[in-house]
């Protein structure tokens, strides 16, 4: 296939909706975007295939940056083949690319499972492997939510090393506690390797959020969870992310993790494109069979996972198109929705390629219907129906 044109489609470009439009792509590319005037203009040869989208949505690919499992298969497996399994599995729901997200672990697993994101990346039949976040094990002991404390480590420069030469310069984020002794020089470290760090598992002061900010930390992983609160003495890491304009944060709208008037309020503090939709789904999201393991623990779902042995939350059974669905119900609009799952992800992990439908951005798309459900996901021009790629000519 040489080429394929949407068009009848209200495009939602990252920029705003553009609504009976059409867009061209190429190969793996956007070629052109235009309006359905033009298209009846333009002259079309066999190479290329015409989707109607009737009316539907077309957005950018929406981007899990903290995932670590889906349908039976996570990161704590240290398989290529589950990674694989997981980018199968997240294009049914719309997502055209994702970092995979390691625990806190021994030294020994977290390099099995970092090498085994690496094997895996440039294999996928599915969403495209961005790269990988760590998250950990430089937190902190007082925040673990369910993170191991027995896996937490101390900074490590030399560690930090095995972890990178290991990932072959994959390594795209990374979850740390600010506070923690020997932070400054490893963010020096990171920030040599464009590494983004992230505060998160932290039980940071306000004045170690803001020594964090000068070291270049100025994202937050699960904004609210495993966090030191805040409090009108100490605004701590949760007052760090309302007073700062510079600190963009993740949030998981599952209705659990955070309170959906939260998220209302959160976005009457901080600018759009400064919040962050993600999953933090585990191995069990979207799996029937039990038992359900996380993280190799026992779990169960009750809107979100809770460990069995002490009914902590353990992270979300969400999709990225369910957090697209429920930021929605809550009152946005769509187009901001997209923003915080696609556009605003894009950018803050500096994949500059991603997140927008304009000329010489990937053709990473969604056909989404009215009811937000996802018809046709494209990667880089390949298109998938159901999670199948198939042939439209």
């Amino acid at each position: 296939m040489d080429s394929v044109c949407i068009h009848n489609a209200n495009i939602i470009n990252g920029f705003t909706t553009m609504k009976n439009c059409a867009l061209m792509i190429k190969g793996n590319k956007i070629i052109d975007v235009f309006n359905e005037r033009r298209f009846l203009q333009k002259k079309f040869d066999d190479t290329t295939t015409i989707i109607d989208a009737k009316g539907a949505y077309v957005v950018p690919g929406l981007i899990d940056t903290h995932i670590h499992g889906i349908g039976g298969f996570g990161t704590e497996d240290k398989s290529a083949k589950s990674i694989l399994k997981m980018s199968e599995i997240l294009v049914k729901y719309g997502v055209t690319s994702f970092i995979p997200t390691l625990y806190t672990k021994s030294k020994e697993d977290m390099l099995l499972s970092i090498r085994a994101i690496v094997e895996a990346m440039g294999h996928e039949k599915g969403a495209r492997i961005l790269g990988m976040h760590l998250e950990g094990p430089f937190i902190s002991k007082e925040r673990l939510g369910v993170q191991k404390q027995e896996d937490v480590a101390s900074v490590d420069l030399s560690l930090m090393e095995e972890f990178y030469q290991a990932s072959q310069g994959h390594i795209i984020n990374m979850t740390v506690a600010p506070e923690l002794k020997g932070m400054r020089e490893l963010a020096l470290y990171c920030i040599g390797r464009n590494i983004i760090l992230q505060a998160g598992h932290t039980n940071a002061t306000y004045e170690q959020m803001v020594e964090g900010m000068q070291a270049r930390i100025l994202h937050v992983t699960h904004l609210f969870n495993a966090m030191s609160r805040m409090h009108h003495r100490d605004p701590g890491t949760v007052g760090a992310v309302f007073i700062h304009p510079e600190l963009s944060c993740e949030i998981i709208a599952d209705g659990i993790h955070i309170n959906p008037e939260i998220i209302k309020f959160l976005l009457t503090c901080k600018s759009l494109d400064k919040v962050v939709l993600v999953t933090d789904s585990l191995k069990p999201t979207k799996q029937h069979k039990k038992p359900l393991m996380a993280n190799n623990e026992e779990v169960y779902f009750k809107g979100c996972f809770y460990r069995k042995s002490d009914d902590a939350i353990a992270g979300s059974g969400l999709t990225m198109i369910d957090s697209v669905k429920n930021i929605v119900s809550y009152g946005f609009h769509l187009d901001q929705a997209i923003h915080m799952a696609s556009t605003n992800p894009a950018r803050i992990m500096k994949q500059e390629h991603l997140g927008i439908i304009a000329p010489g951005y990937d053709a990473d798309i969604v056909i989404l219907n009215h009811k937000l459900d996802v018809l046709y996901t494209v990667i880089q021009g390949k298109i998938y129906h159901k999670g199948r790629q198939i042939c439209m000519s």
